[in-house]
């Protein structure tokens, strides 16, 4: 192999690295960053499945209730309206797994949704951040 070639070879290896360096951190950030994308978007959704309910009812589903009381109605004698199939055709599963949270009344909102995050601890940073329904824009 001449000296020229292999040089140039070189020059690709060490572009292809020099690109990889740059790009995979960002890469990584956008792959870290999708379970958080993806439970503020299961959370919005079930907002607003709640408040259709609330709609059709005056009021939310009780904390006894549950959000179950989206996909399958509730044995309660005040239920005014329940939409035929439901609010929802399931509840979603947080990213890793884990029912989502519902209180009613919230501490941070009327109603309260959220997850614990990964770590299913309150509070939190990154992947165990706390995401709720109060900080969806954070």
């Amino acid at each position: 192999m001449k000296a020229s070639a292999t040089i140039k070879i070189l020059a690709v290896i060490i572009f292809l690295g020099m690109n990889a360096a740059i790009v995979s951190p960002t890469v990584m950030c956008i792959l870290d960053d999708s379970p958080i994308t993806a439970a503020r978007n299961h959370i919005r959704a079930i907002e607003s499945a709640l408040q259709l309910y609330r709609l059709d009812n005056d009021d939310y589903p009780s904390a006894e209730q549950g959000l179950i009381a989206l996909v399958k109605r509730p044995n309660a004698p005040n239920l005014e309206y329940w939409k035929e199939g439901g609010y929802l055709d399931r509840l979603p599963k947080d990213p890793w797994g884990n029912d989502y949270l519902y209180a009613n009344p919230g501490q941070h909102e009327q109603i309260d949704i959220y997850t614990l995050g990964r770590d299913g601890r309150p509070g939190g940073e990154g992947l165990n951040v706390t995401i709720g329904n109060w900080n969806l824009q954070d």
